[in-house]
């Protein structure tokens, strides 16, 4: 029997602004945390606002999340960008 590895896609996390001061200086990226208010890049329906709150990863890839005026989802990090925080 042939064992096929399971392939994860390569996604990045999105960030809505990164600080350039012009230096050489190195900036840590942390990763979106559960409880962090992130901006969607796109509406899940008409009347739903363009941020939602991260619950809990599901995978390396997808969080759920609530949005107001439109509940829970399933959001893949590819739709949405998280803050800078200073």
């Amino acid at each position: 029997m042939i064992r096929q590895k399971s392939v994860e896609p390569k996604l990045m996390v999105q960030w809505c602004s990164v600080p350039l001061n012009g230096t050489q200086t190195k900036i840590d990226i942390p990763q979106p945390q559960p409880d962090t208010w992130v901006q969607l890049l796109e509406l899940f329906n008409p009347y739903a606002h363009d941020e939602a709150l991260l619950l809990c990863p599901i995978s390396n890839w997808e969080w759920a999340a609530w949005i107001p005026d439109h509940g829970e989802a399933v959001v893949n990090i590819e739709q949405f960008c998280c803050p800078m925080n200073d």
